[in-house]
């Protein structure tokens, strides 16, 4: 594994980098302010081609933690995977815009800021929420990119080729076949296991979503772009695994970098063998629990400890 990691606020102090592989360098990126106050609740939002069931394991298990734990479903996909397959409707309608506007109505009626967790574009939203000034601390689990990462790996054309093939899929749910998700979300996983899984979780992908993501750098008005040099954002936490097709290391480590332009703390962990379905392969509970650990120790931290002393280098 690499980059940074949980501890003390002089461990979090004393790790005030964001790891960018070796030929982009690093820079000192320290916490911003952490909004403060009672950690009781934690909100997992799902990614594409999949609902709020994904989160089943992680929720038993951070609710066996004493924590509340929201599961909500993008807009109008409150619904089981078999219904959602019957009539995907409710898939097609969605966008980033307004799965954004869901969570964010949602998060700020609740009493205290919660942690936040996304998983693939799931993730995006995490990061547009936080830049939003929500949440106490927040994690991005193989997070779909932002607005201004560059990099498109061969893998994550592959993945999202059955939406992309067509400009007509803009307007529609586009089913994900076994042999799609094996390459996906399955490729660490044995075609049994694979083919368990996406009888369980898949769902049809939302057309416009996928679009929107990869097109957001030729979008003046993307609504995928956040202030990436914003200093009074949550901590701000990005997963990556070795092996994942859908968002490839290379793409969250290039994420992670673009916020070296603020002083509000964003680390980057990478975890070997993981496959973009980490929420849910073997060994899921690691993966689960890293990402509480590091999220509650970010939370907690009073808020003088999370200030700069000093600009990051530029």
């Amino acid at each position: 594994m690499t980059g940074t990691g949980t501890g003390t606020a002089e461990e979090f102090r004393a790790r005030q980098r964001v790891t960018a592989g070796p030929d982009a360098g690093t820079r000192g990126n320290a916490m911003g302010a952490t909004p403060q106050g009672r950690i009781e609740t934690v909100v997992l939002i799902h990614g594409l081609w999949m609902t709020s069931r994904s989160w089943e394991r992680w929720a038993q298990r951070y609710t066996a933690r004493g924590l509340r734990v929201l599961t909500p479903a993008w807009p109008g996909m409150d619904r089981d995977v078999e219904s959602l397959r019957d009539d995907p409707t409710p898939i097609a309608e969605q966008s980033i815009a307004g799965i954004v506007e869901h969570y964010d109505g949602l998060i700020r009626a609740l009493p205290y800021p919660p942690i936040i967790m996304g998983h693939s574009f799931g993730g995006l939203i995490t990061q547009i929420l936080v830049d939003r000034g929500l949440g106490a601390a927040a994690v991005g689990v193989h997070s779909a990119q932002v607005k201004g990462v560059l990099k498109v790996p061969l893998s994550q054309l592959r993945s999202g080729f059955p939406i992309l093939r067509s400009p007509a899929n803009r307007h529609k749910a586009v089913p994900f076949t076994p042999d799609d998700f094996a390459y996906t979300f399955g490729n660490a996983m044995s075609r049994e296991d694979s083919d368990r899984a996406w009888q369980r979780y898949a769902v049809p992908g939302a057309g416009r979503v996928y679009f929107e993501g990869a097109f957001a750098n030729i979008d003046p008005r993307s609504p995928a772009r956040v202030d990436a040099g914003r200093d009074d954002r949550a901590p701000l936490l990005l997963m990556a695994g070795e092996v994942d097709h859908v968002v490839p290391p290379s793409v969250v480590r290039a994420n992670a970098t673009l916020y070296q332009k603020s002083r509000a703390l964003t680390a980057y962990q990478e975890f070997p063998g993981r496959s973009h379905f980490t929420v849910g392969q073997d060994g899921w509970e690691a993966i689960a629990d890293y990402a509480l650990d590091w999220a509650l120790r970010a939370a907690a931290l009073p808020r003088e400890a999370t200030i700069a002393s000093e600009s990051p280098r530029r």
